[in-house]
């Protein structure tokens, strides 16, 4: 029954994107696909802006994790609080703020070195202030995904015996606790990735044009070609979560220690 909740939808969207009525079944929705005027290029900023947006909230959230975790587990539902305020922020708030900080920021800093940085963050070739605002909303799904992974092994133990055989706090980090994270870093980065990949308002309204916003601009004089892309765009999804999903169980060997142990006193 939930098989057919999913796919009903899905076999009705692929049938109206081949049948042609008067002319049969026809697939030049997706022969036409890589020709379509902005289609690679917005597919390739989707998915660069996806990448960063990952690598950004994982080097955010995990060192703050797993700091709250060791030394301060009395902030943790501080940490928590801040991570889940973006679900309560409507973005087209968020698009305000970011708005007037954007208009502001030229008129008053136009004499300074910071005058730059307000022009690149808004560079169409890749603009880094989707990628901020986008971890800002990938915040509590990352949160949530690297809490239970936290949760599910015991850190302080693990960190106290890597340290008392001599690892460095990089060693602890990289080769003790990021491995038996592993199933946790994959949803985050698939959460985030299906976040990104499927963001419309905040890029519309900034005036940029990623792939969400490319699929809603031809949907109106080409439907079959729209309705195809979207098709697309769930197969990649899927595509990239197996891939994930893969990656989260390949083995690794985790060594608590380091190559060489320290010599008895």
């Amino acid at each position: 029954m939930a098989g057919a909740y999913f796919l009903t939808p899905l076999i009705a969207s692929f049938v109206f994107t081949v049948h042609v009525p008067g002319r049969g079944i026809s697939f030049e929705a997706y022969t036409e696909l890589l020709a379509a005027d902005g289609f690679t290029q917005s597919l390739l900023l989707s998915l660069g802006l996806a990448a960063a947006t990952i690598a950004l909230s994982l080097l955010l959230a995990v060192p703050a994790l797993i700091a709250v975790r060791i030394g301060s587990p009395r902030l943790r539902p501080v940490v928590e609080v801040v991570c889940m305020l973006p679900l309560v922020v409507p973005p087209i708030a968020l698009v305000t703020g970011i708005t007037t900080v954007l208009r502001w920021g030229p008129e008053h800093l136009s004499r300074t070195p910071l005058y730059q940085t307000f022009l690149a963050v808004q560079n169409e070739d890749f603009p880094v202030v989707l990628v901020l605002a986008y971890t800002v909303l990938a915040l509590p799904f990352v949160h949530r995904s690297l809490d239970a992974g936290l949760r599910a092994i015991d850190v302080p133990t693990l960190v106290e015996a890597a340290r008392s055989c001599g690892a460095s706090w990089p060693h602890v980090v990289l080769r003790v606790l990021l491995p038996n994270l592993r199933a946790s870093l994959a949803g985050a980065a698939f959460l985030t990735l299906a976040l990104v990949l499927g963001e419309f308002t905040i890029a519309s309204l900034l005036g940029f044009r990623p792939f969400a916003v490319w699929i809603v601009s031809i949907s109106g004089a080409q439907a079959r070609m729209s309705v195809a892309v979207s098709i697309l765009s769930l197969v990649i999804t899927w595509l990239l979560l197996l891939l994930l999903s893969r990656a989260a169980t390949v083995p690794a060997t985790v060594s608590a220690a380091p190559a060489t142990s320290r010599k008895e006193s």
